[in-house]
């Protein structure tokens, strides 16, 4: 076990001590974990090198969807649409306090599932609904605790779903075989979340409120525009989770799908999703305003993305080498006589504490559910409910107590807006409701077996 030990320690030690100019580093701790179990197993450089690249092959899609899905989410904004999203909600919710929180959720929600990503959509969209929230006059930490919990649900929400994409990816499954609960159970987190913001914003009111929102058809008949990339990545999608693939199905490009699969790493562009968010960014240029600032797009998509990605890239070669050094086959064998539901306690905390430390989902599963999704598929769990789990234990972790690095940037975000200071720890405690939740359904799943 020591081959397996000693890479791991070296992996949380890098990543969570005050070590010198490397502590705190996440690439680097998956690089030096990489590393060690590469000399650990007598992988020589050759093998070494293939082993990354059928690591970060595995994860290609995932690298992919984060790429063009912060481009296409960039490109929303410039568009607009994510401002018609919001009035368009506050004409559906009416002229109140909650209606208004609500509407706000619901576009962080929707934000977060274009990016994948809890600290990038809280960056993205923060600027467009703190001063919307500031005119309640509600307090630094109520306004954190909305945003948080908008963007930690925006991560695992469908369409785009990465965190249980990732899951499901690091499980070895199909990702349409988890995209069912995905749906189910990530809206009883909205709601949940909406009932939590009206709560926090009881007894509050805004001048803005005086004045009702624009009825929806108004909204839409003078911006529906603003909607159409949307729509045609909503179209593609939904077609596709009913057995209806039109990359599959349209003559040309099915043989460019077909080929792309046939490339390693670059056939994460093959993925369905990957291809429809692809289409909805072609049609986002037909925006003046988008092609006009297409290389701002470009910069800002990229740079919203970037450390995600070189986490994704870097937790690619670390789960390709671990693989190629016998590292899973190890736990595997350590773990045959243990109980799968020690295995699952063990594992689901340790998966949000790193979600905790790190501020990131993608972070949390590929350090942690790379080892323990094989050995629990391994002890018998359903690998179905063992990804649907991990998705929602990474996400827990986004926004746990004590020390959650989504919600520290988030209040860093909001106090310097709004001039105040923000008590990071306070908010993470009004967002409780929604942690437990995802907590809870967790491991429901990873000790349901």
């Amino acid at each position: 076990m020591w081959l397996v030990l000693i890479p791991m320690a070296l992996l949380f030690a890098i990543i969570l001590l005050p070590i010198p100019r490397i502590g705190g580093n996440v690439m680097l701790g998956l690089l030096a974990a990489a590393l060690a179990a590469a000399l650990l197993g007598g992988l020589g450089p050759m093998a070494m090198i293939a082993a990354a690249i059928s690591g970060i092959d595995k994860l290609s899609w995932v690298i992919m969807l984060s790429i063009f899905g912060s481009l296409y989410a960039e490109a929303q904004v410039r568009i607009g649409a994510m401002q018609t999203a919001l009035d368009g909600f506050r004409a559906l919710f009416g002229r109140s306090t909650t209606g208004l929180v609500c509407a706000v959720i619901l576009t962080l929600v929707l934000s977060g599932s274009l990016l994948g990503d809890a600290i990038a959509a809280a960056t993205v969209i923060g600027l467009l609904v703190v001063p919307t929230l500031a005119s309640l006059k509600l307090s630094g930490e109520r306004i954190a605790v909305i945003i948080v919990m908008g963007a930690v649900i925006g991560s695992g929400m469908p369409p785009i779903s990465q965190s249980f994409f990732l899951a499901a990816s690091l499980t070895g499954i199909e990702p349409g075989q988890i995209l069912g609960w995905a749906y189910a159970t990530m809206s009883v987190s909205v709601v949940l979340a909406m009932f939590v913001g009206a709560w926090l914003a009881r007894g509050h009111t805004s001048a803005a409120l005086l004045t009702a929102p624009e009825p929806l058809l108004r909204v839409l008949g003078q911006r529906w525009r603003t909607l159409i990339p949307m729509a045609v990545l909503l179209v593609i999608v939904i077609a596709a989770s009913l057995g209806f693939n039109v990359f599959e199905r349209t003559p040309g490009l099915a043989e460019l799908v077909a080929w792309l699969k046939g490339i390693p790493i670059v056939k994460g562009l093959a993925f369905r999703v990957v291809m429809a968010v692809i289409v909805a960014l072609a049609v986002s240029f037909a925006f003046r305003a988008v092609r006009q600032q297409a290389g701002a797009v470009v910069s800002s998509g990229l740079k919203n993305v970037a450390k995600t990605v070189q986490i994704q890239l870097c937790a690619g070669v670390m789960v390709g080498v671990f693989y190629q050094a016998g590292l899973i086959d190890l736990v595997q064998q350590a773990t045959a006589h243990l109980a799968a539901h020690w295995m699952a306690a063990a594992g689901g905390l340790a998966t949000i504490a790193v979600g905790m430390l790190t501020g990131s989902q993608t972070t949390s599963q590929t350090m942690i559910v790379s080892m323990m999704a094989p050995a629990l598929t391994h002890l018998g769990n359903d690998p179905t409910h063992v990804a649907v789990g991990a998705a929602h234990l990474a996400m827990a972790g986004q926004s746990m107590p004590p020390v959650g690095l989504t919600t520290f940037v988030v209040t860093g975000l909001v106090g310097g807006i709004v001039g105040v200071k923000v008590d990071p720890v306070k908010t993470m405690l009004m967002a409780l409701p929604v942690t437990i939740y995802f907590t809870l359904v967790g491991f429901a799943f990873w000790f349901m077996g």
